[in-house]
């Protein structure tokens, strides 16, 4: 029997607050909120992800990471999502010991939300295998990911962090990966055959590799599709090219999600609108993805 409601299993905690949470606090701080905060279209990734500095700074005490978790659960429920994973990088947040911060957000969640760890592209895989360590012993924690994206410069590369990822499969801790997001599908596979990735964040250039794909069908690995967010990005050049329906034909286990609603400006409501907007989507094919989202959500331990 097809679950009630959306699910959303790629929303960033540090990209998801509430306008009015993040004036009250950057008032509180006394730092000017920037103008524009929202993201644009074809702002490019590098861009994107330099936004997140701000939040950040209003995130460093662990209250804050525990109100802003409570309130993301509260606005994904009041959307119609009863599946939701969150994610966050708690390295990021230095008042106070990652574990400390870990646990801020398992607080604020109080059993509403599976949390997923971020690791980052080129920061030290050692990062990664300290995450492990906490969700060993937190049962809210749920899944691992690596987030960001590559760059040039970066010392380590997407399998140096293959160790970790082992780790975390070792201890019934889920995976999933940044990969694909504009960049060479290769990526992809990387993910899956050296870091046991379950699920793939974004994944928009799978299709351009056909033995990319034929990994993908045969590991059952599910694509977690942001749309809006690959558009201001610049991942996809417009909604209509977003490959999400391509993908469910395919049979491919995909799934719709916000990825970052404040930086955005979504909700899970007004994305799959827009899903329902892409050439070739129909209305069985958008239910199979929300279905699909229910399915590949890591469980609780």
């Amino acid at each position: 029997m097809a679950r009630t409601g959306m699910a959303d299993l790629h929303r960033h905690l540090d990209g998801s607050l509430r306008l009015a949470t993040v004036e009250q606090l950057a008032e509180e701080l006394g730092l000017p909120v920037p103008s524009p905060l929202v993201f644009h279209v074809g702002m490019g990734l590098q861009e994107a992800l330099a936004r997140f500095a701000f939040t950040l700074s209003l995130l460093q005490d662990p209250t804050v990471v525990r109100r802003v978790a409570s309130e993301i659960c509260e606005d994904a429920q009041s959307e119609g999502v009863s599946t939701l994973e969150i994610r966050f990088a708690p390295q990021l947040h230095h008042k106070a010991p990652m574990a400390a911060v870990v646990d801020a957000a398992l607080e604020g969640i109080h059993g509403r939300a599976g949390l997923v760890l971020c690791a980052l592209y080129g920061e030290d895989p050692e990062v990664a295998k300290g995450l492990v360590e906490i969700a060993a012993s937190r049962e809210g924690v749920v899944g691992l990911d690596l987030a960001g994206a590559p760059l040039p410069q970066h010392r380590y590369r997407l399998g140096d962090y293959a160790p970790a990822f082992r780790a975390a499969r070792e201890i019934g801790i889920g995976r999933t990966v940044h990969a694909g997001e504009g960049r060479a599908p290769e990526e992809i596979l990387v993910a899956i055959e050296q870091l046991g990735a379950q699920r793939i964040g974004h994944g928009t250039t799978l299709l351009e590799a056909p033995r990319v794909v034929d990994s993908v069908l045969a590991n059952h690995i599910t694509l977690e599709a942001c749309i809006t967010s690959n558009l201001q990005t610049g991942a996809i050049e417009a909604i209509h090219e977003h490959p999400l329906p391509q993908w469910l034909k395919l049979g491919i286990s995909a799934c719709v999600c916000t990825d970052n609603t404040l930086f955005s400006d979504v909700t899970a409501v007004t994305e799959h609108e827009v899903a329902q907007r892409i050439p070739g989507m129909t209305a069985e094919l958008l239910d199979r993805a929300v279905e699909n989202g229910h399915r590949a959500a890591f469980a609780g331990r």
